[in-house]
């Protein structure tokens, strides 16, 4: 079998043995939007020339050699999952995909954000991101880049049995010591056990963050960080519920958001960054 090294300028450096299937199907690129850098027969020279070549390039390097993915993306299993630049779709609705996921612990593949995983730890993080197709009912899917952040704080496993031992990656606690999982995570966990999202709505999380935003300019007014630091964090934890309301996740919006104003030149007038004008 062959691998190749792929390269999507500006995206990503990639390995695979089926540039049809990955990289034209799956990820939507044309020959002409793609090069190969490298191909051998020996899997694990491409693994290790892979990781060489994304460093040489400046691009996100993978946490792991391509030899040792237990799941190739073009031979992921009998769940057949399809994976593209954005997200991961799942062949099932959501009603079905919790037993589904179940069946294949264990299970990991590679994204252009990362590698992902199936454990009892990630299918509850798939369970509440997941949104069905607009397309088909009958399927529904996850952002890569949300799914692959959690991966970044909690660690991806490789399974030997279910009850394996994870390494957690994510930020330092307040005290310096051990390692916390993702803030997000736990404020959409908490408003999950309280039935915020079987109950709530957008418009109910909008007057909140209104009230909120008047704590804010009141603590402002009155030059009181306490209160002006517990305004700030509510107002996050409301847009975070405000987010999961809306379909949608407050990593994802913040990640909108960002590539825009990176983008973005100007000055600043009078305290506050105002935009060049085309």
């Amino acid at each position: 079998m062959t691998y190749c090294i792929y390269h999507i300028p500006g995206k990503k450096i990639g390995v695979t043995n089926n540039l049809e299937d990955r990289v034209t199907r799956q990820q939507g690129y044309t020959e002409d939007e793609y090069e190969i850098l490298d191909w051998s027969d020996d899997i694990s020279y491409i693994s290790h020339r892979e990781i060489e070549l994304q460093k040489m390039f400046g691009y996100p390097v993978d946490r792991q050699l391509y030899k040792d993915l237990k799941y190739k993306n073009t031979e992921l299993n009998s769940m057949n999952i399809n994976i593209t630049e954005q997200t991961t779709t799942f062949p099932c609705p959501v009603n079905k995909l919790k037993g589904r996921l179940m069946d294949e612990i264990g299970m990991s593949w590679d994204t252009e954000h990362g590698k992902c995983c199936i454990d009892p730890d990630s299918i509850r993080w798939i369970m509440d991101n997941v949104k069905t197709s607009m397309y088909n009912g009958e399927r529904c899917y996850v952002y890569n880049k949300a799914f692959a952040r959690y991966f970044d704080n909690n660690g991806c496993c490789s399974y030997e049995d279910v009850d394996c031992n994870r390494t957690r990656t994510g930020a330092l606690n307040m005290s310096g010591h051990g390692y916390t999982p993702d803030r997000f995570d736990l404020i959409r966990d908490w408003a999950n056990e309280r039935g915020l999202y079987d109950k709530g709505d957008t418009k109910t999380q909008y007057l909140k963050l209104m009230e909120e935003a008047g704590e804010l300019g009141r603590a402002i007014l009155k030059n009181d960080q306490d209160e002006f630091v517990d305004a700030i964090g509510d107002m996050v934890v409301v847009l975070t519920n405000l987010a999961r309301l809306g379909d949608t996740s407050i990593e994802h919006c913040i990640d909108q958001a960002y590539n825009v104003i990176s983008k973005r030149t100007g000055k600043m007038v009078n305290g506050t960054f105002v935009k060049d004008t085309l």
